[in-house]
């Protein structure tokens, strides 16, 4: 017989490889496509593919922004490949907003708030998509929750960023006008995404932004898309009454709603939450963070968003440690949602009841500050924070 050496081959792979390999798959994964609609083309980017009847992340941006500039780094961050190995990602540019686009012509009519929500069932149609998971900011959490009213069955769940379910009232539209007098149009922006005290102590920041209002967006169309937005009409949702007969239009799917607790939205986004269906819905304030949480904190917001996917029954396995860690580090309290109630040992007491077991499941360690100044007799909507 012959004597045969065996040689120990070298891995195909190590460790150190694995990101640039998932880059390179994620980069051969990616498609931009232009989706005609009745409203004019939108630029979509699908990164990943879709996983049989398992929904699709759908993100819509905020006004000066696209969705580089609003979403990378939050789906760049290390704890989020968790997520979109389940997950495809369909990321939605308003029309002109995309970087290195040409300015629309004179006389060119901007698509309405309403007219850019009915673009959406063409873009699932276009790439194939049943059902998608909706992630937006401000305008974009509007524009999303207007097409999840109007096509519920299209929208298993909803992370919204800084909504404002309101018209712009009268004082407003005053207040931009006088200070548009004063101001260009970044920097009215900037003071829509970012609150006083980022912008006067977060200087590397709002430079970061300013330049990207003011260069990865064209002006033009940018001024179409702020101006659409400030024509916004209110979000007709109301809260269901327990008991009620008359059936009240409001959000039919898992609603997160998210807010920096120096975020500009805090009052916007508390107002949205009063109207929304208490049993379906989760306020998270996100302590020492500014207007752009995904942008501020994303490994919390990154937390947080699987919690509420692994309520909605994904996910079962996904590893949550990272807000237990940094809690226990900064010596907040911890504790875990248990049946029907919440227990919080804040300095505030005790607080609301939670909702459903699968929001309970949702958001297993975090603390409670939901005031609870509603009769007890009504379901009241869960707050949380982290």
């Amino acid at each position: 017989m012959d004597d045969i050496q065996v040689v120990e081959s070298k891995p195909l792979l190590v460790d150190r490889e694995l990101p640039g390999l998932r880059e390179a798959v994620h980069q051969l994964m990616t498609k931009e496509q232009d989706v005609e609609t009745p409203y004019g083309k939108v630029r979509c980017t699908l990164k990943g593919v879709p996983k049989g009847d398992r929904p699709v992340i759908l993100t819509f941006h905020d006004i000066g922004l696209n969705h580089k500039n609003c979403f990378d780094p939050l789906f760049t961050h290390e704890d989020m490949q968790e997520i979109t190995q389940h997950f495809a990602v369909c990321h939605v540019d308003a029309p002109g907003q995309q970087e290195d686009v040409p300015a629309f012509p004179a006389g060119y009519e901007y698509p309405s708030m309403d007219q850019l929500s009915e673009m959406l069932p063409v873009v699932l149609k276009q790439f194939g998509l049943k059902t998608v998971i909706g992630m937006g900011v401000g305008a974009g959490a509007y524009i999303l929750a207007k097409f999840a009213l109007d096509y519920p069955a299209m929208v298993d769940g909803l992370m919204l960023i800084n909504i404002n379910p309101c018209a712009e009232g009268w004082m407003d539209w005053a207040a931009h006008k006088i200070s548009g007098w004063a101001h260009d149009l970044p920097d009215m922006i900037i003071t829509h995404l970012f609150g006083k005290e980022e912008i006067h102590n977060n200087h590397d920041l709002i430079a970061t932004y300013r330049h990207h209002i003011l260069h990865d967006v064209n002006q033009t169309n940018l001024h179409h898309f702020v101006k659409t937005y400030e024509s916004r009409r209110d979000l007709e949702v109301e809260r269901p009454i327990p008991g009620g007969h008359v059936q009240a239009r409001t959000l039919k799917c898992p609603t997160l709603l998210v807010v920096g607790d120096s975020s500009p939205a805090v009052d916007a986004v508390v107002e949205c939450n009063t109207k929304l269906d208490p049993t379906k819905t989760t306020l998270l304030k996100m302590a020492d963070c500014g207007g752009l949480p995904q942008v501020d904190q994303p490994a919390k917001l990154t937390e947080a968003f699987k919690y509420f996917i692994q309520g909605m029954g994904h996910m079962p396995a996904a590893s949550m440690t990272r807000l237990v860690r940094s809690r226990t580090a900064s010596g907040s309290s911890v504790h875990s949602f248990d049946g029907n109630r919440s227990r919080s040992h804040t300095n505030e007491g005790t607080r609301s009841r939670s909702h459903t077991a699968d929001a309970h499941r949702a958001h297993p360690h975090v603390d409670s500050t939901a005031e609870s100044n509603v009769d007890q007799a009504v379901p009241k909507s869960t707050e949380v924070s982290c």
